[in-house]
């Protein structure tokens, strides 16, 4: 048997039903989907060197709400931000590409 909170449903739950119902709430969630990863991969960097969102604007140069606008993952990093963030800690940024590998035909022989 199945229990169910007294509250209801959990949010991931309500969004996982909801994106399999609606073909819009699926493509909206699949367009948040890097800026989510962005912004928990931010989150990760921030807690592990536990900085306040206003004392990682202040390493970075930024505001407070610059920060929570990133790390809420509704918004698309700006690409300079996100470099000011890495170096803030003494790194830097890499962006790989995922993506299918190319089937190519054999030559004719």
């Amino acid at each position: 048997m199945t229990t169910v909170s007294p509250i209801g449903r959990s949010v991931c739950d309500e969004m996982t039903e909801q994106a399999r119902l609606d073909p819009e709430v699926r493509a909206q969630l699949d367009r948040l989907r890097p800026f989510e990863e962005v912004a928990r991969r931010i989150i990760r960097l921030r807690l592990d060197h536990g900085l306040s969102q206003e004392a990682l604007a202040e390493r970075v140069g930024t505001t407070k709400s610059a920060i929570s606008r990133l790390e809420s993952g509704q918004h698309a990093p700006n690409l300079a931000t996100v470099e000011r963030i890495a170096a803030a800690f003494g790194g830097h940024v890499e962006i790989t590409f995922r993506v299918p590998a190319v089937q190519r035909e054999a030559p004719p022989v």
